[in-house]
């Protein structure tokens, strides 16, 4: 069948060709040119009109940087030097600096992006996208396609993202998805809410949760890893319709008897029929052996094999064979891994997720919270290929995946680290996030009443903030904010005994003499401007030492020709 659609493409491209013939001026020509490319590129999948943002045009002038608000700086656990991060911002800003600290390091990443609804739910270069916007599906497609995009570029080789979505924009993700992640698609997972909302001629009682990986041919079955697992299945039937049928069963096959023997042939009007002695030594079978059993022998059979197990040569169970009450004969294949199931049913819903707020602040400060079992159950499947996985989520809100990490490694003795990012839209990032995140660390609420134990955890609060590209003073002004960047990288804090920076010849003059004082010292940070002696090359060469700050803005500072 002929592609109209490649028919009428080659006969715009024909008289594209026609024109340039016509006009050979640059101009022309550039202009024609565009519009090839226009009729040539991808012809499937979503095709949304592309918006430019203001944080898209922030960045043409300026050079986005994190600066520490050091006053929000929460010290749960005083014996870790390790850290999690509320970074506070345009989660576009905040993805931009995290790939000059994070790219390709990242485990696992969550987001609940903004449903679209139409109902002030999605903000769009600080206005609310109404229903009556004739461009709000498209403004959400080009606002998600490049946060997607940066996202991927963050995940290790075995990282994976988990997309929360409903009704309203799944269908449009799946394709942004697609586009991002190309053949790395895992599943699609439908979270059960138990209840639901009016929506039309049905109660929407769903939610559902994309999965991709960066690369999914480097993913493990993460399926809970455990012996005992079973899944059912018929091996043979033995009715009165279908009384004839062979059961072969292997040497070592193990029996209820002990040294029992039944040898040829038993009578009566249905012929069982043994093929050599079934000979049981030590409760199994000595020998294969294929009974060719009627209906009158089920019982008989089952008397040698029902419940009985069946292992590999790795001593692994592999199978229990059982007659159900129909006499068919069925077996339980056990598995050692049990794959996760698509549908989340039983897994709490938005209501718990308010009750949960509703706990911490007295008042729900955001509608439709997710609770925080969803994401523990989202973080356990990923658990279960990394130890220790660091979970990003730049769609952080009331800081649900916050809670949900410091909550599994209480109970479960893990060290997993969280980055948040959000803004501060109605102050909810230093109202809301940082307030929960504080609670549930310190364990005491706003107004001081008692809400735990609390947890211990170390949470460090970053701004992003801007250095102009025109700035004469544009080395230095960046210089300011390595710290930051080196506390993100590594998850830790520069407390000046395990983790030092040195900026100037006279600070690593004053670590030299002072070398001896530093017995904790994990790793040294060193601006390249700082001359070193050839007592300082020879002390380091037993420290880890690191150059910046070009490590991290090497490329703004080439482009203002601060390096070469």
């Amino acid at each position: 069948m002929a592609n109209l659609s490649q028919i009428k493409r080659e006969k715009m491209l024909a008289f594209l060709e026609a024109l340039k013939e016509q006009h050979d001026d640059d101009e022309s020509l550039m202009a024609i040119n565009q519009i090839e490319r226009e009729l040539t590129a991808k012809k499937y999948g979503l095709v949304w009109e592309e918006h430019e943002e203001e944080v898209d045009i922030k960045m043409q002038t300026h050079i986005p940087v994190f600066t520490e608000v050091k006053e929000k700086e929460i010290v749960g656990d005083s014996d870790s030097d390790e850290c999690n991060f509320l970074l506070e911002g345009d989660n576009l800003h905040s993805l931009k600096l995290l790939e000059k600290t994070h790219k390709g390091k990242i485990d696992m990443i969550y987001i609940d992006p903004p449903y679209n609804r139409g109902k002030n739910d999605f903000v769009y270069d600080d206005n609310y996208i109404g229903e009556e916007d004739g461009f709000r599906h498209s403004k959400w497609a080009s606002f998600m396609f490049k946060r997607l995009k940066l996202a991927r570029n963050l995940l290790s080789s075995k990282g994976l993202i988990f997309v929360h979505i409903d009704d309203y924009e799944q269908a449009c993700l799946k394709f942004l998805l697609d586009e991002v992640f190309a053949e790395n698609y895992i599943a699609t997972l439908i979270w059960d809410l138990g209840t639901g909302t009016q929506a039309g001629q049905f109660t929407r009682s769903h939610e559902y949760v994309y999965v991709y990986a960066n690369n999914k041919f480097q993913i493990d079955n993460f399926g809970t890893k455990k012996e005992g697992v079973i899944r059912h299945g018929a091996l043979k039937k033995i009715s009165r319709k279908n009384p004839a049928v062979s059961i072969t069963f292997p040497k070592g096959f193990p029996c209820m008897g002990k040294n029992c023997v039944l040898t040829g042939e038993i009578g009566g009007s249905e012929k069982e029929i043994i093929e050599g002695e079934m000979v049981v030594e030590d409760g199994k079978l000595s020998k294969p052996v294929t009974i060719t059993a009627g209906f009158a022998m089920r019982k008989q059979i089952e008397s040698y094999i029902k419940g009985e197990e069946v292992y590999d040569t790795k001593g692994q169970l592999v199978k229990k064979f059982y007659f159900n009450s129909t006499g068919i004969l069925f077996y339980e294949k056990v598995k050692s891994i049990e794959n996760p199931k698509t549908v989340l049913s039983g897994i709490a819903n938005t209501k718990n997720g308010s009750e949960e707020l509703k706990n911490i602040f007295s008042v729900v400060p955001f509608e439709f919270p997710k609770p925080t079992s969803i994401v523990k159950h989202l973080i356990q499947l990923a658990s279960t290929l990394y130890a220790e996985p660091v979970v990003l989520d730049f769609f952080a809100g009331t800081g649900t995946t916050g809670q949900a990490v410091l909550e599994l490694n209480q109970e479960d003795g893990g060290n997993r680290r969280f980055i948040l990012c959000t803004n501060n839209e109605n102050n909810i990032c230093e109202e809301v996030t940082y307030q929960r995140l504080k609670t549930v660390i310190t364990g005491k609420r706003e107004n001081g009443s008692t809400y735990s134990d609390g947890l211990p955890a170390n949470l460090k609060y970053y701004k992003t903030d801007f250095v102009a590209k025109d700035s004469e003073e544009i080395y230095d002004d960046l210089l300011e904010h390595i710290e930051e960047m080196i506390q993100l990288q590594y998850g830790i804090k520069i407390d000046k005994q395990k983790y030092v920076i040195i900026m100037d010849d006279d600070e690593m003059d004053e670590f030299e003499r002072n070398f001896a004082q530093y017995d904790k010292l994990q790793a040294l940070f060193i601006n390249q401007d700082v001359l070193l002696s050839s007592s300082q090359e020879k002390l380091l060469n037993n420290v880890n030492a690191y150059t910046i700050p070009d490590c991290y803005f090497d490329f703004e500072l080439r482009e203002a020709g601060e390096l070469w």
